[in-house]
């Protein structure tokens, strides 16, 4: 699977011959082929493509690459080298380029070595990259139906006197167990007074009665990214506690019933702000209610108060207000949803009422 037609069909739109892909996503977007870090590059043109990798990864490119013509570097055949190769082949005098991607070193080494104009093209990809195609959403439903086995199998192994650290290590134990590929980001696993971090760290805290635990865990399933949130309390919670995750849970659910396609992601960030706002606790929401979700964790389109551009259909987002009380607890709840013309699909299919262990 690839979408290198419909990379190459919109050249001629923006006046391009070709557009060179270095970034490991847009490289795995175009080709369908998985290569770590900047192990590789391909070139899409109107008249052929090309993907040069080196030694470490030819065979398995030769492989698994179709449509593509997989080509080796070594230390007299370089990237700049083969390049201006099918660049002269195929007459090419315009060339896109990833400018959210490509270092400005890079940058400045090709704009100095290939024979041809180089131009930013970074936000057309990432516009055909936001809406997802059917067998996209599949294989971002399985990532999301592993992430839900792994929260429903880590529960009853969840034991006030285990560390933040001896929790992290049984869910991500979990998520392979049940599927994974790879992790989506290093899960965070904060307990107590450490869940008002939203990006918290675990560490050596023991859990203890009273506390609530936050998990924002994901996995990768073939190249595509799961993300979810769970708060779960340990033996009680609090009036307060229970308060403060009702008042997250409704603008959850208020805002996920008010997304749908055409809509801006400042709009559905507002109504999630609205209700936490609405209950006092507007201060202690601090960033965006959702980002998109697909090859990378964070990518777009974004809900937040800055995004007044109507939401695609077909694009996959979180869906992740949270409250956070320096020094007490935070409390987030995050599902991921496909956005359609009438609504949206979620895809985290986990219970969200507030769980006691």
């Amino acid at each position: 699977m690839n979408h290198f037609k419909k990379i190459a069909e919109a050249l001629p739109g923006a006046g391009l011959d070709g557009v060179l892909l270095t970034g490991e996503h847009n490289r795995f977007y175009a080709s369908g082929f998985a290569s770590m870090g900047s192990d590789g590059v391909a070139l899409v043109t109107t008249k052929g493509n090309f993907y040069f990798t080196d030694s470490r990864y030819i065979e398995s490119a030769t492989n698994n690459i179709h449509d593509f013509e997989v080509i080796m570097t070594d230390r007299n055949r370089n990237y700049a080298l083969l390049i201006n190769q099918a660049i002269a082949d195929f007459d090419i005098h315009t060339l896109g380029y990833e400018e959210e991607y490509m270092t400005a070193g890079e940058c400045s080494r090709f704009q100095q070595s290939l024979n041809a104009k180089m131009v930013p093209y970074n936000e057309k990809i990432r516009a055909f990259r936001d809406v997802k195609e059917e067998w996209e959403l599949e294989r971002l439903r399985k990532a999301q139906q592993i992430a839900d086995a792994a929260f429903l199998e880590v529960l009853p192994r969840l034991k006030v006197g285990m560390t933040e650290l001896e929790a992290q290590a049984e869910l991500i134990y979990c998520m392979y167990k049940n599927g994974a590929q790879g992790l989506s980001f290093d899960p965070i696993v904060v307990s107590g007074p450490n869940t008002s971090l939203p990006h918290g760290v675990a560490g050596s805290r023991v859990i203890q009665e009273g506390d609530f635990l936050t998990m924002d865990f994901g996995v990768l399933y073939q190249g595509y990214c799961s993300d979810t949130t769970r708060t779960v309390a340990f033996g009680y919670a609090t009036e307060e506690m229970r308060k403060v995750y009702n008042v997250v849970l409704k603008a959850q659910c208020e805002a996920l019933a008010a997304t749908r396609a055409g809509v801006t992601g400042k709009f559905v960030d507002g109504v999630a702000r609205r209700v936490i706002t609405d209950a006092g606790y507007g201060d202690c929401f601090g960033h965006s209610y959702g980002h998109g979700v697909g090859l990378e964790i964070h990518e777009s389109p974004n809900m937040n108060m800055r995004n007044e551009s109507p939401l695609p259909a077909g694009a996959v987002c979180s869906a992740e207000p949270g409250i956070y009380l320096p020094g007490k607890f935070g409390v987030r709840i995050e599902d991921v949803a496909v956005l359609t013309a009438d609504g949206c699909e979620n895809l985290t299919k986990l219970p969200k009422e507030l769980l006691i262990l």
